[in-house]
């Protein structure tokens, strides 16, 4: 199925959750914020978020330093 991540449009297997999406992009330990279709979610929530046809995903990479 196709998702929008970040404005791009990706595939991504059917059933899939946000937790499983931050895993394929090999960011599953990272520090992010991430926006399923407007709504900020929380780490506890990535498990249980599925995504769907035409989802909106924003993922973003927090980096600390001056």
């Amino acid at each position: 199925m196709t998702i929008q991540l970040n404005g791009e449009t990706h595939e991504i297997r059917e059933g899939s959750t946000i937790g499983d999406l931050l895993t394929l992009l090999n960011m599953q330990n990272e520090p992010v914020v991430t926006e399923l279709d407007g709504q900020a979610l929380t780490q506890q929530e990535y498990a249980s978020s599925v995504l769907l046809e035409g989802s909106r995903v924003e993922v973003i990479r927090l980096a600390a330093g001056g």
